[in-house]
């Protein structure tokens, strides 16, 4: 089963990851990759360069900047490969270790 492990960006904390995180999720990569649990991962620019599009009615309308405005936001992702939500939620365990951040677990469907 797949499973979107979101990286937890927290505005408090002083700027994206430092030399050391980055060599940490290198290493944790590596890993995944290492023991088959790798699918895809990667980092997402600032909430700002955003666009939001609504093509829900009769003209699509592209907005700059993020959806909502918070404190938080996602600032990169591991998609994960793991047999249940036990490995998963270890990886992910790690993977927070790693990045130094929180992250969020979810299934894919």
């Amino acid at each position: 089963m797949q499973y979107l492990v979101s990286v937890i960006f927290d505005k408090d904390k002083d700027g994206l990851a430092t030399p050391e995180e980055a060599a940490a999720i290198d290493v944790f990569n590596d890993r995944l990759m290492a023991e088959g649990h790798w699918v895809f991962a990667g980092g997402l620019g600032m909430p700002g360069s955003a666009t939001v599009i609504d093509n829900r009615g009769g003209e699509a309308m592209f907005t700059d900047g993020p959806f909502l405005e918070s404190k938080e936001f996602i600032a990169g992702f591991w998609i994960i490969e793991a047999v249940d939500l036990d490995v998963a939620l270890k990886l992910a365990a790690e993977g927070s270790k790693a990045c130094n951040r929180r992250v969020e677990v979810r299934p894919f469907l």
